[in-house]
């Protein structure tokens, strides 16, 4: 008989300056749902295409133009859900996320903060033979990506490719129940599994299919750093140090966006609050509901 009993790993303690730390660490992924049209409109989402060939009247926020969803890119969300024994949530909707995005010309972004469509479940990430770490999933919801602004090709000038608005993500959010790096790459790992076996996402992390923002904490109260895009998985320990010398210095809490290195020592953006202004329901959109019975 299959023995599943397991024993959690031992968090990872850091040792500081004064006083030791323990390191606590939250994924948010973000999944290209594996789908031929985008969630809004009928435009490819083929990869590799000629810029701005992917780009339907919808997506480039013509006026008059009303968005239809996407069935399919529903069906793969709770399909996924089902995957990480999630629950489903029967009545979702969609709100605007109001954010200036350089390559998302409607000018907002069409998410699910307030009602997503999947709800609480976890994955059991194998770290040894009968050690394993479960983390809880927070929440699965469905959401627009945004094109790709291309800094590199001109000294004065930047360009932008369209192809990738509109495309359905599925956000997957983490509990903050990851103790190390090591942890958060075999989370990673084994999120990818999943949703390769399950056909809703290709995990094709080169093509930017799958991306992960890590946020990483220490378990002591003052500053709470995010740190964001690491798409590999090899192990990161650069921003630790840091947030210890500030925590160790008195510093208030913060709440702050950084980068990996190169840019390690800037600070992109201040974060907002709990209560994000940003955030609106989506007018003029009727609730999704899922019909029972209906097969995945």
């Amino acid at each position: 008989m299959l023995d599943l009993t397991y024993e959690a790993p031992k968090p990872r303690v850091i040792a500081g300056a004064r006083h030791d730390w323990e390191l606590v660490i939250g994924m948010e992924v973000h999944a290209q749902v594996a789908s031929n049209a985008k969630l809004f409109s009928g435009a490819s989402t083929e990869f590799g295409a000629e810029p701005n060939s992917n780009v339907s009247f919808i997506d480039a926020a013509m006026p008059g133009m009303l968005p239809v969803i996407n069935e399919f890119c529903v069906e793969q969300a709770v399909r996924t859900g089902l995957g990480l024994n999630a629950r489903i949530n029967l009545r979702s909707a969609f709100d605007r996320k109001n954010y200036f995005y350089p390559d998302l010309p409607q000018g907002y972004q069409i998410s699910q903060l307030y009602h997503p469509i999947v709800g609480d479940g976890e994955i059991l990430v194998d770290m040894a033979p009968g050690i394993a770490r479960r983390v809880r999933i927070e929440r699965i919801h469905m959401e627009q990506d945004a094109g790709k602004s291309i800094h590199d090709m001109d000294p004065h000038m930047s360009f932008v490719d369209l192809n990738r608005t509109g495309v359905c993500l599925m956000e997957i959010v983490s509990k903050p129940d990851i103790r190390g790096p090591e942890e958060a790459a075999a989370y990673i790992a084994k999120l990818r599994q999943i949703l390769r076996y399950l056909g809703t996402c290709d995990g094709n992390m080169q093509e930017g299919s799958l991306r992960a923002d890590v946020n990483v904490s220490i378990c002591r109260p003052g500053a709470h750093e995010r740190y964001m895009e690491s798409r590999g998985f090899r192990p990161s320990r650069h921003p630790l140090r840091d947030q210890e010398h500030e925590l160790d210095a008195l510093h208030p809490g913060r709440h702050r966006v950084r980068g990996p290195p190169p840019d390690r020592d800037c600070r992109r953006r201040r974060r907002g609050g709990a209560g994000n202004p940003a955030f609106r329901p989506r007018q003029g959109r009727d609730p999704l509901d899922a019909l029972q019975g209906r097969g995945a």
